[in-house]
């Protein structure tokens, strides 16, 4: 079995955990990290919120990858087998610093900002419990509804980079309707 069933007192004690990693990695890596240059920025415009892109941060790692969280061992304890490896991302957001493994490309760049936006609305705490609780439900990483979300705007943004819409309003609408 990949996801065990956890209790609600379970689920409460690994979003915790989540959260606190979210928040420590960001913490971590803010004093390295730097705003998204003009480059970066100007084909983000009209998608997002022009504080989200103003906020965001950005760090690529040179021969260093992110670490999976301490408390990894306890979930494999518990029974869970496909947790996601984080030194094979290709980038990963902490709040609204994003740590890239390698040179940030635009598409990669666009699902982590929506990972941003996400953030921005609903908070480290929330998100984090969201993030757990659609793995748990999903059975994988690929099926969390907070990924699915950044994966479907991703997608739109590759396949017409120049029709705008704000990606802060999908994300509303996600939360209003329960997707996540």
């Amino acid at each position: 079995m990949a996801t065990p069933k956890l209790s609600p007192q379970q689920i409460l004690e690994v979003s915790g955990r989540v959260a606190g990693y979210i928040a420590a990695q960001r913490e971590g890596y803010l004093p390295e990290s730097q705003p998204l240059t003009r480059a970066q920025s100007v084909p983000m415009n009209g998608f997002f919120l022009p504080e989200v892109l103003a906020a965001a941060r950005v760090v690529v790692l040179n021969g260093a990858r992110v670490q999976n969280p301490d408390f990894y061992p306890m979930l494999i304890h518990m029974g869970f087998t496909n947790l996601p490896d984080f030194s094979s991302m290709a980038a990963i957001t902490f709040s609204d610093v994003v740590v890239s493994h390698g040179v940030l490309e635009d598409r990669t760049l666009f699902h982590e900002l929506v990972h941003v936006e996400q953030y921005r609305q609903l908070g480290i705490q929330r998100f984090a419990e969201l993030y757990v609780r659609g793995f748990l439900d999903g059975g994988s990483y690929a099926a969390i509804p907070l990924e699915v979300n950044a994966y479907g705007l991703q997608g739109r943004f590759e396949q017409q980079p120049h029709r705008r819409y704000s990606v802060a309003d999908e994300v509303a609408a996600g939360i209003r309707e329960g997707r996540f």
